[in-house]
């Protein structure tokens, strides 16, 4: 059954193309995976230069913003389980193709241009640590690596995810492990957790830095793009969610009390790599090496689920009429996506020979924005539209704050961000407007032969 904007009806296990292989615990771990990225490792000397000592305040802060975007995924993910995502909501909710395009796009973007520039840190420094390496080439063959993992299946993804975000996780615990030692010993200050800068007004340098720390939250909402490949959605999803961004958020906070008890803000500011002075600060002997190391399991496992999602992205695009149609094609056996596994993984390929998206990741950020600006509007809209199954619910004004912090996150975004961002929704629309007319072509062309 088909709505009248070409989306089909909410999917159940049967119905689906896709193999329902994923479980409540790998949800929850894909969650956790993809948010615990490895920006963590290098977040806490960016912080201090905000909050000075008093690191978990905007860390807490960042948790609740994302939260609320975070309850609106959470009713629509269970009330329509299928692959696409925020680009399945919009559509829905407003109708208007060429809205649910540009937010699937941004999506696209996000995902395809983060996946590229943590194929490049994957390639630099931490791989460095261990043998050096022409950065661009091998980032190419990385990033083939991960989407021939990709095409094997998704539980093949996820549980390869399992072993990486317990080995991610497992930094950030020796982080923690090693200033409790540190503490236990007589050394590190605890004073310093509450200490902002002199110059600085508490709340104003809280909100100033929760900009930044929400940026570490960023990735749970790659999961609703796997919704269709989740069993029982309505039971297992917002669990698997909350359960995975409050884990998250105990450990950053943690994290970032460890960071101010053990060295003082002025030390993390200055240090590139904020969570190896730490823990050479606590006189624990942890060999630099294994830091490295965790740090290019970080970088993996991000890569990994972000072209899991982009590529899901593209499925559910294609699903709907709003990309190629060849782009929904899946392989028989294995039920995974390949030619939008391909068509993902080239993309990012090609972004790597551009050496530098610092600038790109930022306007994919911003674009990010909208997209949770879309899906919690679209959970208001949506609420007219009444679903056989049962389903998950927020409070109303769940949505409608998590509408009002998207907007003040946006308001801090700097003028060449905005730039960037539109040049990017300008190609999205031409891209669109390319596709249909090339699908009213062959319609066409299809009407014609019949008539012959």
């Amino acid at each position: 059954m088909t709505s009248d904007t070409g989306i089909s009806a909410p999917a159940r296990n049967g119905d689906s193309k896709l193999k329902q292989a994923i479980t409540g615990p790998l949800l929850y771990l894909f969650i956790l995976g993809d948010v615990l990225g490895a920006g963590i490792y290098a977040l806490m000397g960016t912080l201090s230069k905000d909050v000075g000592g008093a690191l978990w305040a905007p860390l807490l802060l960042a948790l609740l913003l994302a939260l609320l975007t975070a309850g609106s995924y959470a009713e629509l993910v269970t009330k329509y389980p299928k692959a696409g995502g925020a680009a399945v909501f919009a559509e829905r909710a407003y109708g208007v193709p060429i809205v649910s395009f540009l937010v699937g796009f941004s999506m696209l973007a996000a995902g395809v241009t983060s996946a590229a520039g943590l194929s490049l840190a994957f390639a630099g420094d931490y791989l460095a640590t261990f043998v050096d390496l022409p950065p661009v080439p091998t980032a190419v063959v990385f990033l083939a690596l991960i989407a021939c993992l990709n095409a094997r299946g998704i539980s093949d993804s996820l549980k390869s995810n399992v072993v990486m975000t317990v080995i991610e996780v497992s930094g950030l615990v020796i982080v923690i492990v090693v200033v409790a030692v540190m503490l236990g010993g007589g050394g590190g200050d605890v004073s310093r957790v509450g200490a902002f800068p002199a110059d600085a007004n508490p709340a104003l340098a809280t909100l100033s830095a929760a900009i930044v720390a929400y940026y570490s939250f960023v990735g749970f909402e790659t999961s609703a793009n796997v919704a269709e490949e989740v069993r029982e959605p309505r039971r297992v999803y917002p669990r698997a969610l909350f359960g995975a961004l409050a884990t998250a958020g105990v450990v950053y906070v943690l994290v970032g009390l460890a960071s101010a008890i053990a060295l003082p803000a002025s030390r993390l500011s200055d240090s590139s790599g904020p969570l190896l002075a730490v823990v050479a600060a606590s006189g624990v002997p942890v060999p630099d090496w294994v830091f490295s190391l965790i740090a290019l399991v970080a970088v993996a496992n991000g890569a990994l689920l972000t072209m899991i999602m982009a590529s899901r992205v593209t499925y559910g695009m294609a699903e709907q009429r709003l990309l190629p149609s060849v782009l929904g094609k899946v392989l028989p056996n294995r039920k995974t996506p390949w030619t939008a596994i391909v068509a993902t993984t080239v993309v990012a390929m090609l972004l790597t020979l551009v050496g530098d998206v610092g600038v790109l990741a930022e306007t994919v950020v911003l674009l990010l924005l909208f997209v949770f600006i879309s899906t919690n509007v679209a959970v208001l809209v949506l609420r007219r539209d009444h679903v056989e199954h049962e389903h998950f619910r927020v409070w109303t004004v769940v949505p409608v704050l998590g509408v009002a912090s998207c907007v003040l996150l946006l308001t801090q975004q700097s003028g060449q961000v905005w730039a960037y961002a539109a040049l990017l929704l300008a190609v999205g629309v031409v891209l669109f407007l390319i596709a249909r007319y090339t699908g009213r072509r062959t319609a066409r062309s299809g009407r014609a032969t019949d008539d012959a």
